[in-house]
């Protein structure tokens, strides 16, 4: 899909991947819509970014909230041509240590609302008879870790909506890919649902081999133009297939 014009929200735009995103899709020429919690640092990357960006406050795990944003995206430019499903947060706990209630949490902010946001698009897409849907996953499904079975169970359930997302949204035009990016430089380590201490050790023994978010957000613009179905950041020797 070619960027220049089209209309791109993305989900946790207001830091990390979601922000470097933004500023990759506004470079390519295209028209960005911010979704975050957050309002102050919508506004600021807005402001930064420029006059043709909305940013829109949004709990992306409430259908109202995703229906009301997606509503004002349409009434402002008539369409939606991409969606970037990246907001998502990380919990580390061993099988014994994990809270269901942030286990309930963390599926519902990985899990269910991609497929909220999927569900509120689509129709949009269909009738336009194109799109592009791009879901932030991690590189962390790619391998077993102890203490990661809750954080890698919500993206690999993601992985699998994409997967059959993909095949069955193929016949309407509308293009559904994967990304599962490596250990990158952005708050995530420090806003984990659980683990907080165990995820910021790994975050400081991280800091040599981690990647920017710049880098991430090249690789989703790829997916977008391209259109395939996956890709990934992960080096060969953890388990991916990235020479870089």
């Amino acid at each position: 899909m070619e960027l220049k014009n089209s209309v791109v929200l993305v989900t946790g735009a207001s830091s990390g991947i979601g922000e470097a995103t933004a500023h990759a899709v506004v470079q390519a020429g295209a028209r960005a819509v911010l979704l975050a919690r957050r309002q102050d640092r919508l506004d600021d990357l807005a402001l930064e970014l420029g006059s043709d960006v909305l940013a829109i406050p949004c709990d992306v795990t409430s259908p109202a909230e995703v229906q009301k944003a997606v509503q004002i995206v349409q009434e402002k430019y008539g369409r939606i041509d991409v969606l970037i499903n990246n907001a998502g947060q990380g919990l580390y706990a061993t099988i014994e240590g994990i809270y269901i209630d942030d286990f309930r949490g963390l599926l519902n902010l990985n899990t269910v609302a991609p497929l909220i946001m999927m569900q509120a698009v689509i129709p949009l897409m269909r009738a336009q008879g194109a799109g592009c849907i791009v879901n932030v996953s991690s590189g962390a499904t790619l391998a077993t870790y102890p203490g990661s079975a809750a954080y890698t169970s919500s993206k690999s359930a993601l992985n699998m909506i994409s997967k059959v997302a993909r095949l069955e949204l193929a016949d309407a035009g509308i293009t559904v890919s994967l990304i599962h990016p490596f250990m990158t430089a952005t708050e995530f380590y420090g806003s984990v649902k659980s683990g907080l201490n165990t995820a910021q050790e790994q975050a400081v023994g991280a800091t040599s081999i981690a990647h920017p978010p710049s880098l991430v957000a090249h690789m989703i613009v790829n997916l977008i133009r391209t259109g395939d179905e996956e890709t990934d950041l992960v080096p060969k020797e953890y388990g991916g297939s990235f020479d870089g």
